[in-house]
């Protein structure tokens, strides 16, 4: 594999935060993304003055890199994403790098990976805002001999070496509109807030979930195309408000992706519409808390994410030291075991969080 000067690059950034759980609700997320990003720069500088060789043939004795880009940082799904990362570094004795940008911008995300091309990685570890703007610079990664594992949201069909799936996509996208139809008595308008409209995973969860309701929720309307909200709870909370006010029957909200369903129970809960609207989706169950309790969200949905980005993480490393990635492999340290099909990897069934189960979780 061809090797550049590793730069060793440790983030450990908020790392209290996300063990103690997901962290403070996404409507301050830009803070805390701002306050990461000097962090960041602070450690890379630092660890550049003591670059290792390269990891070449060394790679199984630690001296081994790996990227990890998520969408953005400082919202509470990654920065549980993180705790991952750095677990992983800590159990495997590897070197692991997560930074990402402080928005969901695909342009950016393509910046900080070239950057670290050029400084030398062995994999790259990403979930691409936009499959499309990502190819290029994927294809040049894997030129230089760069293993590419996606994660999350996923790269065009054939770039990734690896893609590793939280869950079962079909799945998740039926037990969330099963709990949206028990919420709702299986009828009525209801419409979809969604993070993104070009992230690959969350368009088919939305699509597998829609899909699905046709058939067996035939009196389920859904009044509009999803919504975005561009990851952030504020947007969310506003585009509810708007929706509520222009579907005045409306009986129910979905929200895809962690900051939707929250902003959408923040605006049922402020206009007490408790009773009248259901709204479901994907959450941090400690986010989620409050509104379960008070019933503004009927049920949440989601996978364990630090025990999930552990597991990427070591499957990439093992990938790119040319290990076989097996079906029922186990996952040292997390005791999960994989489910493979081709160059899928899945990792664990969903979660359900209710007002009844969501003190029994921690993130």
């Amino acid at each position: 594999m061809k090797k550049r000067l590793l730069a060793v690059l440790m983030v450990v950034l908020a790392v209290a935060l996300v063990f103690t759980g997901c962290g403070t609700p996404a409507a301050n997320s830009s803070e805390s993304a701002e306050a990461s990003a000097p962090a960041a720069e602070e450690s890379s500088e630092a660890s550049t003055a003591d670059s290792p060789e390269p990891a070449g043939d060394a790679a199984e004795d630690g001296e081994f890199t790996a990227l990890v880009l998520p969408k953005m940082i400082g919202i509470p799904i990654f920065d549980a994403f993180e705790a991952g990362a750095v677990k992983a570094m800590e159990d495997y004795g590897i070197n692991v790098i997560y930074t990402g940008p402080t928005t969901a911008d695909a342009v950016e995300q393509v910046k900080i990976l070239e950057d670290y091309l050029n400084k030398g990685i062995d994999c790259v570890v990403v979930a691409p805002n936009d499959p499309a703007a990502f190819t290029p610079v994927l294809k040049k990664a894997k030129e230089q001999g760069v293993t590419v594992v996606d994660w999350d949201s996923y790269a065009e069909e054939g770039i990734a070496d690896l893609s590793c799936r939280q869950l079962n996509d079909e799945e998740f996208g039926k037990a969330i509109w099963d709990g949206l139809a028990e919420a709702m008595g299986e009828e009525g308008e209801y419409a979809i807030i969604t993070g993104g409209l070009s992230a690959e995973n969350l368009n088919t969860w939305i699509a597998a979930g829609t899909t699905y309701a046709e058939e067996k929720y035939p009196n389920l309307k859904l009044v509009t195309d999803p919504v975005p909200c561009d990851e952030k709870q504020q947007q969310a909370y506003t585009k509810a408000q708007e929706l509520i006010q222009a579907y005045p029957d409306l009986k129910g909200i979905v929200g895809i992706s962690t900051p939707a369903p929250i902003g959408a129970a923040q605006a049922v809960q402020e206009k007490g519409l408790q009773d009248k609207i259901a709204v479901v989706g994907t959450v941090c169950p400690n986010d989620a808390k409050p509104f379960l309790e008070d019933g503004s969200l009927d049920s949440g949905y989601l996978y364990d994410p630090t025990g999930f980005m552990n597991a990427t993480v070591y499957l990439a490393w093992q990938k790119a030291l040319g290990k076989e990635i097996t079906d029922q492999m186990e996952i040292p340290n997390t005791g999960e075991k994989v489910t493979v099909e081709g160059s899928d990897v899945t990792y664990a069934p969903p979660l359900k969080f209710t007002k009844d189960n969501v003190n029994d979780y921690n993130f």
